[in-house]
């Protein structure tokens, strides 16, 4: 399905943030890995949390859930043997589960999306797990995968951390489980720090104890341990929230979003420090952000390597700011469901943007007046493409069709929904 994103002058009205996407997979899989029951309120819905939902059911866990909260019953340390695990095009949920399946004689991980997930490397975790004494076939890095573990070992690991955080986060839950203490050294530089906070913070909220170096770059971590069962609440979702938030910010509004605490651990936070940096009128307390935007934005320098989910939607407000915008340290966004530098910054020049990319830049040229609009733009399956592109839409001349838009569902599939509340002028069409 696409969707016809048409220019719209004004938005009002109040939401509730939805859910955190990556809260909800790493409750769920603690919770899965946990000996006992655990209930986890407030989970998100999306095709990424839905994927772990069904793997974990897949490897043994008991879900069972109603319209405020999941309870699951684990497996703890003894997953069952599974054939097969699809994980869909949810490539978090992948490399988690990728060390959890080192427990597992023999699991294939298969590929149903060969243009998106099918296309990204995992081989930093492949070298991992191999080096623990677990058997991988794989296709170049890339699914499918098969695993024969059983066994895994700790001891001394090292881990990449140049191309996604992801490979540590996996690593973190799985080695305290195993019989040995593990060292995990983290080679070259980590991407998404503010992301390994999160598995941490989860981490321990679940029993588990990991001391970790300031510098997130060394990690000791006691074996023959077990996750607790436990109660928890997913606060609301900021990566998700920041495209709302940029679509206020670029058009004369009045919109209130509920359930984004203030000192939430989500680098994606930062979408409302920028906001504030481009002057768009804003307050945020009581875990309550208040936009009444003008329309006027100025530029804006900003790393996103903490804040990576929200780059997109940030570029998106930029695109109608006063000055240059400089997004730097980005590199990462290179290895997402798409290339979000190079795809991205294409399909925003065919809308009309004035954009340059470095390796691990994106440069932003104002226009306060507008954009074009009056095309048909490619989202690359991509969900954070998707709804960027419709914050652009909202201040194009002429109405922007973006293709395969109901892959929005990997992370908020109400969107839609959302945006049409607030008054957007967005219809879905068959494509």
């Amino acid at each position: 399905m696409d969707v016809l994103v048409t220019p719209t002058p004004r938005l009002e009205g109040e939401l509730q943030a939805l859910s955190s996407k990556n809260y909800t997979t790493r409750y769920l899989l603690v919770a899965a890995l946990a000996e006992g029951t655990s209930t986890i309120y407030f989970p998100a819905h999306s095709e990424d949390s839905d994927a772990m939902r069904r793997c974990i059911r897949d490897l043994g866990a008991i879900v069972e859930e109603d319209e405020e909260k999941i309870v699951i019953t684990g497996f703890g340390r003894n997953p069952k043997p599974v054939e097969q695990l699809d994980v869909g095009n949810a490539g978090a949920v992948l490399r988690f589960l990728m060390a959890i399946a080192a427990l597992c004689p023999d699991v294939t991980f298969i590929n149903r999306y060969p243009d998106s997930l099918g296309k990204r490397p995992h081989s930093d975790l492949i070298e991992s797990l191999t080096a623990m004494g677990v058997s991988i076939e794989h296709n170049d890095g890339k699914l499918p995968i098969r695993i024969q573990g059983g066994a895994p070992k700790g001891g001394k690991i090292q881990v990449s951390g140049n191309i996604s955080s992801q490979f540590l986060s996996a690593l973190l839950f799985l080695t305290p489980l195993l019989p040995e203490d593990s060292e995990i050294e983290v080679l070259h530089d980590l991407k998404s720090k503010v992301v390994v906070g999160q598995t941490l913070e989860v981490l321990e909220q679940a029993g588990i104890v990991i001391h970790a170096d300031e510098d997130y770059m060394r990690f000791r971590v006691p074996g023959n341990q077990s996750y607790a069962a436990k109660t928890y609440s997913v606060q609301g979702d900021y990566p998700g929230s920041a495209a709302i938030l940029a679509a206020a910010a670029v058009t004369e509004s009045d919109v209130i979003v509920h359930r984004l605490v203030e000192n939430s651990k989500q680098g994606e936070r930062a979408v409302v420090d920028v906001l504030k940096m481009m002057e768009v009128p804003l307050t945020h307390e009581n875990g309550i952000v208040h936009v009444k935007g003008n329309k006027k934005l100025k530029a804006v320098e900003f790393d996103g390597d903490h804040a990576t989910d929200a780059v997109l939607a940030m570029v998106a407000a930029a695109v109608f700011a006063e000055g240059t915008s400089r997004f730097y340290n980005v590199e990462n966004l290179r290895y997402k469901e798409c290339d979000r530098i190079t795809d991205y910054l294409n399909e925003l020049r065919k809308a009309g943007a004035n954009v340059e990319e470095r390796q691990a830049e994106i440069i932003v040229h104002g226009r306060p007046e507008g954009v074009e609009g009056g095309v048909e733009i490619n989202a690359h399956y991509d969900h954070r493409v998707i709804m960027a592109l419709s914050v652009v839409g909202l201040r194009a001349k002429e109405p922007i069709r973006i293709r395969d838009a109901h892959h929005v569902a990997k992370s908020y599939p109400i969107f839609f929904d959302h945006m049409k509340a607030l008054g957007a002028n967005v219809e879905w069409i068959e494509g």
